[in-house]
């Protein structure tokens, strides 16, 4: 029997993981610099007490630019932050390695997807760092 929205949401929910934040604009001038791609970014958390393995896992926005986790695991109560541009992945932080800006300024969502393809969570434009 195929999953229904309402058992995707709930499985959804029992993994504790979601989107906590959004950067869509990067602070200051949009110079491309690889600083500035690296404001940009999007908060992954996990509210869980278990640690969950992102490997997998994609990232998106509207326009299909898509970023699918290496082997990241996320420990129970902790975030990792994507940012857009290039570095070292290190623990609470992962680079997309992109040279050029992900997410739209004026009308974006970044959705979150399991390994398997279900969505887990979506943060419309709005859902930004304070």
């Amino acid at each position: 029997m195929p999953a229904t929205t309402a058992d995707s949401n709930q499985q959804a929910r029992r993994s504790h993981v979601e989107i906590s934040a959004v950067q869509y604009d990067s602070p200051g001038r949009d110079d491309r610099s690889n600083r500035s791609l690296n404001k940009e970014r999007v908060e992954i958390t996990n509210d869980g007490r278990r640690a969950v393995n992102l490997e997998g896992w994609t990232l998106a926005d509207e326009d299909g630019h898509t970023f699918t986790s290496r082997h990241y695991r996320l420990r129970g109560h902790e975030f990792v932050r994507v940012h857009t541009g290039e570095g070292p992945d290190r623990d609470g932080h992962v680079f997309q390695d992109r040279r050029h800006y992900v997410w739209d300024n004026l009308s974006d969502t970044a959705t979150l997807r399991h390994d398997n393809n279900r969505r887990v969570d979506d943060a419309p434009l709005g859902s930004v760092f304070k």
